[in-house]
This record gives structure tokens, sequence and C-alpha cells, in this order.
């Protein structure tokens, strides 16, 4: 019994250290975060298409890509040309043309078929700087392509493995076919290029749109055997092409078209491979809206823009869009038809 009495004072002290442990276990628990909501993703900042004048989402800082595209009737229908920014007709041997095409917002993945280049091609590349991709040419003429300040990528050339293929659906040459995505992706260091022309601010009208002569259908002749035309079609608010008298489409069968068309009177220098002189200036139309303008044509160096001004010298502006520049000699014709 004295040994029981003894203990009972040993078991309550136990106890009520045990009980005081609990509490202060209890009470040094960690507390329990609060959850948060995670900010959603801010949207990317909204960029200027230098090349094209529309607003797009995200970035554009790769560079422009030009090519030398055939425009042969064993080439047609070519493949990407819808998608360009820019461009380029101009006159080439048996009064045939070819295009100089420029992607920089919207980059196909294939672009074709891909021909040689021409002597003026260097005076209409070098302001984009970036890329030219062709598939050769006379060597005075790669020579002075090299000067430019472009990338040159030829077809066949060391470095451009896996770049060019030939397309069983043509006939050689018009088969040559060029990986667009793919080659801008190797070069993604070299800059954006600096805008070319002039456009309408938002909700403000394009200068041939507000004040031009109501254009149906604008005819263009580059020699005898080349004579392209654009129709207004006011439902879609574009510019529909056509040449040879029939209807000018792409791959998917679809009527190539233009928010702005540019015509140039340019002269070119007669030889077995005719040169348009674009260094200078002269009489352009500017036709936008279903409208046209007469303005002046501006381009002091190769690396300069093309500047088109009003009587006033001041810059006539674009609508937001792909822009055809048709280089149309000095020999041939431009009308104005009205609707």
């Amino acid at each position: 019994m004295t040994t029981t009495a003894r203990r009972r004072p040993t078991t309550a002290i136990l106890t009520a250290v045990l009980a005081l442990g609990l509490v202060a276990a209890c009470s040094e628990q960690p507390e329990q975060p609060v959850p948060t909501a995670t900010p959603a993703p801010e949207p990317p900042a909204p960029v200027l298409a230098p090349l094209r004048g529309t607003v797009v989402d995200g970035e554009l800082g790769h560079p422009a890509l030009a090519a030398k595209i055939d425009n042969h009737a064993a080439a047609r229908p070519q493949i990407g040309l819808e998608r360009a920014d820019l461009v380029f007709e101009e006159l080439v041997e048996g009064g045939l043309t070819r295009y100089v095409a420029v992607w920089h917002s919207d980059v196909p993945e294939e672009v074709g078929p891909v021909r040689s280049i021409r002597p003026m091609d260097p005076d209409i590349v070098s302001p984009f700087e970036g890329l030219i991709a062709y598939s050769g040419g006379q060597p005075q003429f790669v020579r002075m392509m090299e000067e430019a300040p472009v990338v040159n990528v030829v077809h066949g050339a060391p470095g451009t493995e896996g770049l060019f293929s030939r397309t069983a659906d043509k006939a050689a040459p018009h088969n040559v076919i060029l990986r667009a995505s793919d080659l801008v992706g190797r070069h993604a260091d070299l800059a954006a290029p600096a805008m070319q022309f002039s456009y309408a601010a938002d909700g403000a009208p394009a200068t041939a749109s507000e004040g031009g002569d109501p254009t149906g259908r604008l005819d263009l002749v580059f020699s005898h055997a080349s004579g392209p035309s654009w129709s207004w079609d006011p439902a879609a608010s574009v510019f529909l092409r056509a040449q040879g008298g029939e209807v000018d489409t792409d791959a998917a069968g679809a009527q190539l078209a233009a928010v702005n068309v540019v015509t140039l009177r340019v002269p070119v220098t007669a030889g077995e491979v005719p040169k348009t002189e674009l260094i200078g200036e002269g009489e352009a139309l500017v036709s936008t809206g279903g409208g046209t303008v007469s303005a002046t044509w501006v381009k002091r160096s190769p690396t300069d823009r093309i500047r088109l001004v009003d009587a006033l010298g001041v810059d006539v502006r674009l609508a937001a869009g792909n822009t055809w520049i048709e280089l149309v000699p000095t020999t041939g014709s431009a009308a104005v038809v009205a609707p």
C-alpha cells in the first residue's frame, strides 16, 4: 500500500504534463496558406506589320523573305503567292513577266516555283534587307545581288541542304520549291524590315479611297505578251487579278487579290535581258478601295524605299493589307476603266 500511495501523485503529474504537451502541440501547428488566384497571362502587345500596315498580335522580329517567283504559264498556279505582303511584277525576256514576292507577316511553309534573278532585283530587295532566295542567274547579276545588303540563298549552293526541292506537279525548270518558313527560322537573328509605304491610320480612309477616280478595272500592258488586269470587287473590298484573258488563281483555286495595286511607270533598258530602271522617279497610279489617284514615285538609291507622293509632296496613304507593285514600262500602258 505504501508503494501504491507513493505512485499516485507521479501518475497525476505525468497525465497533466501530457495534456499540456498536447495543447502546446496543437497551438504550434503552422498556419495553412491562404489560396490566391493565379493572374492570367498578359496578351501579347499588338504590333504593326511593316510591309502590310495591319495590326497583329505577337512578335514580328524575324527577317523578311524575298524570292524570285516564276510567272510562266507552266509555273501557274504559284505556291504561297497569295500570302505575300508585297509582290513586284517586272518585265523579263520575251515580253514575259516575273515576280519578286516578299513575305514577312505571314510566311508559308513553301513558296514557288523559284527562278533566277534579273539585273533590277537588287534595287527591289535592298530596302528590305533580310533574305533573297533564287535559283541562280547570269554571273554578273549574281554578283550584283551578292553586293546587296541581303543574305543570298541560292538553289544548290552549300548550306541550303533541305531548303529546296523539285515538285513532280510541274516540269523543270518551273518546279523548284523553297521551304520558306524553315529558311526564315534558320536566320531568326536577322532584323525585321522597315516600313516601306505609308498607310492610313485606323478609321481613316486611304488616299485613293477618299479622293480617287472611281475604278472598275485597271488594264496594264507590259508587252505584246503580257497584259494583266485588276477588277474591283466591292463585296470583298479587293482588286481581283487576271492575265492572258483568264482568271489568275492560287494553288487552292481562289483568284489572286490585292488590297492595293500600285502601278509605277518605269523606263526599261533594252537588251538581251531587259532591265527595269528603278532609281529615279516617275509617274504612278495608286489604286485602293475602288478608286485610283495619280502620284509620283521616288527612289533615290538602291537601299531607299519607294515613296509615293502627291502633287504637294505628301505621302499617298495605302489601305492596310497586301500590295502588288506593277513595274509597267513607259513603252507599255496603264488604263483606269470606270465602273
